[in-house]
């Protein structure tokens, strides 16, 4: 298969559909209702985890999910570096390389920036200010200023995403560095942001950009990271699929837009990190109301109960604050979603780490 999700329906009927009743509600004397369990004797009620077996949570993600692994530090600073963007590429990069140091100077281990920072965001743009990440150097000033910025301050940088050209493709691309430099893992963004809301906002990057084919997760000094750019985080089985995979944290930079940003942009941040019971951060361009297209900013890190651990406005910012990992054991003790899954009904299927059994 091209792509790497994918959901299995269960071959599990529900007890409903195999003994529909013929009035709602009404049961005939001493017969027991087919559609309800019958009660297990009081001598031999079952464990929580043996209750659990019986509808097979581990089965509900193929391959089975992966444990939470240790990270090398429980607690660190994030950075979100909400950045405005101008026509300018020589500008934006060197803005983008102080606000990282800034971010440092503040204690930031792990900085996130923008979606489509050096460049504006339009189809137009794209393949004018591309580059070629491979090749690096001179053809790719961007890319080398992240890596230069990781490795002299010595932190991880999850690298916003910027057009990228690779022989006759285009993609809208995230690198993320370890405290060496050294490129970890790069994310191209897999669902293309093309949509159309008539009166409000029409806009396909299809009409340039290629999709990604792979999930992108990376295991780094401050913990084992998923990344999504901005329209990756509508489809929640991207999200479950890290989830399944240890990830402690995901990273989407992105530029949602004036229509859907302010009923979805928080929301769906919520709902991932809610769902999956981990922390998401989020990281938006700073809105310029002159621009071909208006970015809603409100870039935020949201911890694994849905709460709003920081957020800020539309202008340009820089968010530093604290992600202590120890949150995600406490809320996954509080709500066991793990054991309470069933297996016997549906399953998330991850078909790349499937197909590399």
């Amino acid at each position: 298969m091209r792509g790497a999700l994918a959901v299995r329906p269960s071959v599990a009927l529900l007890a409903a559909d195999l003994f529909p009743s013929s009035r709602r509600g009404l049961l005939l004397p001493h017969r027991r209702n087919p559609c309800v369990a019958p009660r297990p004797p009081r001598h031999r009620l079952s464990t929580v985890s043996a209750m659990a077996s019986a509808f097979k949570p581990e089965e509900s993600r193929v391959p089975p999910a992966l444990q939470l692994p240790t990270p090398r530090v429980s607690k660190f600073k994030i950075a979100l570096c909400q950045l405005s963007v101008t026509p300018d590429k020589e500008r934006n990069i060197a803005h983008a390389r102080k606000a990282i140091k800034e971010a440092a100077r503040k204690g930031a281990q792990l900085v996130l920036l923008p979606e489509i920072w050096n460049s504006p965001y339009s189809n137009d743009s794209f393949p004018v200010y591309a580059e070629d990440i491979e090749a690096g150097g001179d053809a790719a000033p961007s890319f080398s200023m992240l890596s230069e910025a990781a490795r002299s301050l010595q932190i991880t940088i999850v690298g916003g995403s910027i057009p990228e050209r690779s022989g006759d493709c285009l993609y809208n691309t995230c690198c993320v560095f370890g405290t060496d430099g050294i490129l970890k893992g790069k994310h191209r963004k897999i669902h293309l942001f093309d949509i159309d809301i008539p009166g409000k906002i029409t806009f396909k990057e299809s009409k340039t950009l290629t999709a990604g084919e792979h999930p992108t997760i990376v295991d780094t000094d401050v913990g084992r990271i998923g990344i999504g750019i901005c329209y990756d985080i509508r489809f929640q089985e991207l999200a479950i699929l890290y989830a399944a995979r240890g990830a402690h944290l995901l990273c989407y930079p992105g530029a949602f837009n004036m229509t859907t940003g302010p009923l979805h942009w928080e929301l769906l941040q919520r709902a991932r990190a809610a769902d999956n019971q981990l922390f998401v951060a989020t990281c938006s361009p700073a809105r310029d109301s002159g621009a071909g297209y208006i970015a809603w900013g409100h870039s935020t890190l949201v911890g694994p109960f849905g709460e709003v651990i920081a957020t800020t406005e539309h202008e340009e910012a820089i968010i530093v604050e604290e992600i202590d990992y120890s949150l995600i054991e406490l809320r996954r003790s509080n709500l066991p979603l793990a054991n309470q899954r069933h297996g016997d009904l549906y399953q998330l299927v991850d078909v790349q780490r499937l197909n590399s059994k």
